[in-house]
């Protein structure tokens, strides 16, 4: 068993309040610290289990099961990263991580922008950085785990998929499930 350190960002009711904080104490979730940050609730959890997986998903069980108003959309820290935290996460300035991403620094191939490409404030998809640099520098030691990003990816693309599928159309809810199954 290891210690997995995650938050949960949780949409509903006010979990602060005494009823919905016994209920989740209740449930499982007293490895929990309950906030809120210019009105985004979340939980903040230190679990045990065999892995990130099985933390998150009993986490996840445990709220939503407590509290049914209660929807879980979204687990930090994010997969999505700025140049500046790609700094902070590799040891790195943002001017070395600049270099790099332009390619006027290291072997070029730098992974291309999740977002906002045409923009100044870009971001990155952390695995994709995080591979990059094992494979194009051979510095692995900069991701404790290369699968806990590819977790994060995944499993926030389910939070997001769950709460817009309902909402597509029949037919492009279908070629959706094609194009993920």
């Amino acid at each position: 068993m290891m210690t997995n350190e995650f938050t949960l960002i949780v949409e509903g009711p006010d979990l602060q309040d005494g009823s919905y904080a016994d209920a989740l104490f209740d449930a499982g979730c007293d490895d929990a610290t309950i906030g809120r940050v210019a009105g985004v609730q979340f939980l903040d959890f230190d679990r045990e289990a065999e892995s990130l997986a099985d933390a998150v998903f009993e986490a996840v069980e445990a709220i939503e099961r407590a509290v049914p108003e209660a929807r879980v959309v979204h687990l930090e820290p994010d997969d999505l990263v700025s140049m500046s935290e790609i700094g902070d996460r590799t040891g790195r300035t943002r001017e070395s991580i600049r270099l790099l991403i332009s390619g006027e620094r290291g072997p070029g191939g730098f992974p291309v922008p999740a977002t906002h490409f045409r923009k100044r404030q870009r971001m990155w998809r952390w695995q994709r950085v995080s591979a990059w640099f094992a494979e194009a520098l051979g510095e692995p030691q900069i991701t404790e785990d290369p699968g806990r990003a590819r977790f994060v990816t995944a499993f926030n693309a389910g939070l997001a998929w769950r709460q817009v599928d309902k909402q597509l159309p029949p037919a492009d809810r279908q070629r959706m499930r094609k194009l993920v199954g």
